[in-house]
């Protein structure tokens, strides 16, 4: 079969490799949509340590039922379905909390194992979620990022009617205003990129500041009557944007950190202390999958504006080499099978 391949850094191609075989407690499913997330770009630009090479990518898939076990439970031959992407042990202390996102020994797809960017996969069947018939395979791609957003926005506790600042607007800080927005409370977009916050606004969110030409602090307490705001999601991952989010929280605020900093950042401890803040890891995402898939197949968040192109198999080289170039081009890129 056809796999989407990176043989070391800079070096992205469709191979061919064997089909899977389906094990106990798996199922084979026919992939037939795949989102291109950031991590994908960063194995084909880096030689990142957590990836092996030569590396088939993709974990954010979509695809049919082929082959399934008898003792599976909610799960069928010929269900259209995403993958989990995140293997955890099942006994290590966050697994044995529920916690299986924070496993010690996390493997995900495409980063410390191979990958699902191909045209079938083997996977655990307890981890498949079944989608509707209305959903296509262009949104079901999009479900797995999504989670991540949700997972910020549960991480933080958002109630309706609070505001939620959001730093970065990126396909994971948009979906999460989206998520914010669609449970009742206020997101606001923080970024530096105007195309950003213009994409922002198209999508219907409404308050957007630019952090590096407007002073962002002030806009979020004009907007908040001078109480900032009572959620942040930090999802940049820029030093910057991390020291701002506890500028930006409210007295007793709760801040979720979804970015991934490239080095060690310093917390000036004191402002924590003084506003009592709640400073939270948000790591991908656990159990959020079926609540994805319900706001998007309610239209309660629109993932389609996320697709900048949705291209054949074959020509997804291609679109992640752009990606890597000019990543400010891209939001989503989304293969079809």
């Amino acid at each position: 079969m056809k796999a989407i391949c990176i043989e070391k850094p800079g070096e992205i191609h469709v191979a061919e490799i064997a089909l899977p075989q389906r094990k106990e407690g798996e199922a084979l499913i026919e992939v037939k949509s795949m989102g291109v997330c950031g991590s994908d770009v960063a194995a084909y630009r880096f030689n990142h340590p957590n990836c092996h090479y030569p590396l088939i990518i993709g974990h954010e898939i979509a695809g049919i039922v082929r082959e399934i076990g008898p003792n599976a439970t909610g799960i069928a031959a010929g269900d259209r379905v995403v993958l989990d992407p995140y293997l955890y042990c099942g006994h290590c202390y966050p697994c044995s909390q529920g916690h299986t996102n924070c496993c010690e020994s996390l493997h995900v797809l495409g980063v410390q194992v191979d990958g699902a960017m191909c045209e079938y996969v083997a996977h655990p069947a307890d981890m498949l979620i079944k989608i509707p018939d209305s959903m296509t395979w262009k949104e079901a791609a999009l479900a797995e990022p999504l989670t991540i957003g949700i997972h910020g926005i549960h991480t933080m506790g958002v109630q309706a009617g609070e505001h939620v600042t959001i730093i970065g607007a990126g396909t994971i800080g948009l979906m999460a205003a989206l998520t914010a927005k669609a449970c009742g409370a206020v997101p606001i977009l923080v970024d530096v990129v105007d195309g950003r916050l213009q994409k922002a606004r198209e999508m219907g969110l409404e308050y957007t500041v630019n952090s590096l030409t407007e002073d962002a602090e002030a806009y979020i307490r004009d907007l908040t009557h001078g109480r900032m705001s009572e959620t942040v999601m930090e999802a940049s991952g820029a030093e910057a944007g991390i020291a701002n989010a506890l500028r930006y929280a409210s007295y007793l605020g709760r801040i979720a950190l979804t970015g991934w900093p490239k080095g060690d950042v310093t917390l000036p401890t004191a402002l924590i202390t003084r506003k009592e803040l709640q400073v939270r890891g948000s790591r991908t995402s656990v159990n959020e999958f079926a609540e994805a898939i319900d706001l998007i197949s309610q239209g309660k968040v629109d993932v389609n504006p996320f697709i900048t192109v949705a291209v054949p198999f074959e020509e997804l080289p291609e679109h992640i080499i752009g990606q890597a170039q000019h990543p400010d081009t891209y939001l989503k890129i989304v293969g079809l099978l």
